[in-house]
């Protein structure tokens, strides 16, 4: 297997909000806004349904929609796991895609992994988005 580059996410959130700090189990959910570059280039739009857990790990849960520059009209899921390690926010994570769109419809049946990263103080957060191709096992 090998991984290709696909696109580059980078989004900041509209509004935030969070439940549960302090408890067993925290939730978040934010609406969020961006742009993606690369083989899938356009408009991004999405919410996150996160959650964290007491050790502090990251569980994203982000469902959203991207618009290309060419018209073409994608969905997106995005899970993984994420932590704040020396002040910045590090994850990974896999993604998968749905388009009805002939030109993007290869991303119904692509497995992507997805690397993500913010500093502290950032507001963006930054996420490499990589199509995973099957290649035959090597003996």
């Amino acid at each position: 297997m090998r991984a290709e580059h696909l696109y580059r996410l980078r989004f900041s959130y509209l509004e935030a909000w969070a439940v549960g700090a302090g408890g067993p189990l925290q939730t978040n959910f934010g609406i969020a806004e961006g742009r993606c570059e690369g083989r899938v280039s356009g408009r991004f739009r999405g919410a996150n349904h996160a959650r964290v857990r007491p050790d502090g790990t990251y569980l994203p849960d982000f469902q959203g929609y991207i618009t290309t520059e060419d018209g073409g009209e994608i969905l997106v899921d995005i899970g993984g796991r994420g932590q704040v390690r020396d002040g910045e926010f590090r994850a990974t994570g896999t993604a998968t895609h749905v388009s009805s769109d002939e030109r993007y419809s290869f991303l119904n049946d692509v497995v992507c992994a997805i690397e993500a990263g913010a500093g502290e103080d950032d507001e963006e957060t930054t996420v490499d988005v990589y199509e995973l191709v099957w290649e035959p096992i090597a003996e």
